[in-house]
């Protein structure tokens, strides 16, 4: 993945991902959105068929923390949700097994 900054003020940071397409951008989106400190959070794919893919990924905030900020908080926030998704699997595949092991 590389980035690069397009755009920096006190409210506003534009990047250029490339290498990366929905799958992680509509997390960041769902995450920067439910900032309360976030006006505007959202990516745009360059063209669909453009190989490597590349977006352009746009946070605004409303002044209460720069755009840097929120945008490290909803990676934090979408990494711990990672977490809990692995140990639900965990949980799920060891209850699993040992219902196997009861009906063997």
């Amino acid at each position: 993945m590389e980035l690069k900054v397009l755009k920096r003020t006190d409210r506003e940071l534009k990047l250029e991902v490339v290498g990366e397409g929905h799958t992680l951008l509509n997390l960041l989106q769902k995450e920067l959105v439910a900032d309360p400190d976030v006006e505007m959070g959202g990516y745009d794919i360059v063209h669909p068929l453009e190989r490597p893919i590349r977006a352009i990924l746009y946070v605004r905030t409303k002044g209460g923390k720069r755009p840097e900020e929120a945008l490290l908080e909803a990676i934090e926030r979408a990494r711990a949700m990672d977490e809990e998704f692995i140990k639900g699997l965990e949980a799920a595949l060891a209850a699993h097994k040992e219902k196997e092991v009861d009906e063997a």
